[in-house]
């Protein structure tokens, strides 16, 4: 008797290269082509139908009744993400149900990502190309209409030194600056070999002053850093990790980067820190809510010359989103993980398959 073929949900096109490799497996694919996520309704109906495989994104609720509408059919949840906070973890292991996500293909796609739009938010990069394109640049002047401010030689904080974190603090040594760091799960050895770095340039007299990191706790690193880049995850501690009183605490020259996770920082402690000017200006690319609502405060005109927003592309490269490679991009990661599960590679257990998340359930 023939095997029956096994069905694969995918809420996103996340590419045709790497989806069809799904097919070639022999998988029956179908693939959610509208621009938006999928209704709830038709997710629920497709792991009530009997899916064996679910492709997700960050934009997919994947829950306790998603987990228990599938618990004898769906066989594996493949995130298009690093972060899998719209994954309800608990569920997924009571329900002993592998999720998988891209971890480490978009290092550093997104810490390059953090990076420029620092640079873009510190040297204003943004209004002066307003001012071209809007006819309203007819002379030069030595400080008129505004000057920038520069990125190297200054202090950045790094919140977070897991890989994107560590990817952005190396790209910031590259532009002479110091580094605080903070995380509660400190890599010494990083910031070893880092600081070694730093003094090799120095002795072969590569820049003129010694650079420095080191592990500070949060209040100095928002206190003593020109730019605070946030690289954590989302959960109940980091949730508003940056509100009212981190602003406070923050230089009123310092700017804000967040690539990490919306809800990291109070949008409306944040809407009050740049109209009262606590802070310089900010850089974000995730949101409280996404895409960002049009009535929104940060869509206030007269934040525009210091804030400076993005659609969530911190990953956005060809390389990263859509190589069906899994060394190198997430599409191909993420159908690699499904593949792993179904077809019961690594002895069929998940704890072996590297890019199983929740290997504690099994």
């Amino acid at each position: 008797m023939a095997m029956e073929q096994k069905r694969v949900f995918a809420t996103c096109n996340i590419g045709d290269a790497a989806l069809e490799k799904l097919r070639t497996m022999g998988y029956a694919l179908e693939v959610y082509e509208q621009e938006g996520a999928p209704p709830r309704e038709v997710l629920l109906d497709k792991v009530r139908s009997g899916v064996d495989g679910l492709v997700t994104t960050v934009r997919d609720q994947v829950d306790e009744e998603l987990f228990r509408l599938g618990a004898t059919t769906l066989k594996v949840v493949g995130q298009y993400a690093v972060g899998y906070d719209n994954i309800d973890r608990k569920a997924a292991n009571r329900h002993k149900i592998p999720f998988t996500n891209t971890a480490d293909v978009l290092t550093d796609a997104t810490a390059e990502f953090a990076f420029f739009i620092m640079g873009a938010a510190a040297r204003r990069l943004y209004p002066s190309e307003e001012l071209v394109r809007t006819l309203q640049w007819r002379s030069w002047h030595p400080w008129k209409p505004f000057l920038g401010d520069e990125v190297t030689g200054k202090c950045a904080a790094v919140v977070g030194t897991g890989r994107i974190g560590k990817a952005f603090a190396q790209k910031c040594a590259g532009f002479d600056m110091d580094l605080l760091c903070f995380d509660p799960q400190k890599d010494e050895r990083f910031v070893s070999s880092m600081q070694e770095v730093f003094d090799l340039k120095l002795a072969r007299g590569l820049t003129r002053r010694r650079n420095t990191i080191e592990y500070v706790d949060l209040d100095e690193a928002l206190a003593r850093a020109d730019f605070v880049s946030l690289h954590v995850p989302l959960n109940q501690a980091t949730r508003h990790l940056i509100g009212r009183s981190a602003f406070h605490r923050m230089r009123q020259s310092s700017y804000l980067i967040n690539t990490s996770r919306g809800p990291v920082v109070d949008e409306a402690a944040l809407y009050e820190a740049l109209k009262e000017g606590w802070i310089a200006g900010a850089a974000l690319d995730v949101y409280e809510e996404e895409p960002l609502p049009d009535d929104s405060p940060l869509r206030d005109p007269t934040l525009t010359g210091r804030l400076r927003l993005f659609h969530h592309f911190g990953s956005g490269t060809r390389e990263t989103r859509l190589s069906p490679d899994p060394d190198q991009g997430m599409a191909g990661r993420c159908v690699q993980g499904v593949i792993d599960v179904l077809e019961g590679n690594y002895g069929r257990d998940p704890k072996r398959m590297p890019f199983v998340v929740n290997k504690e359930a099994f």
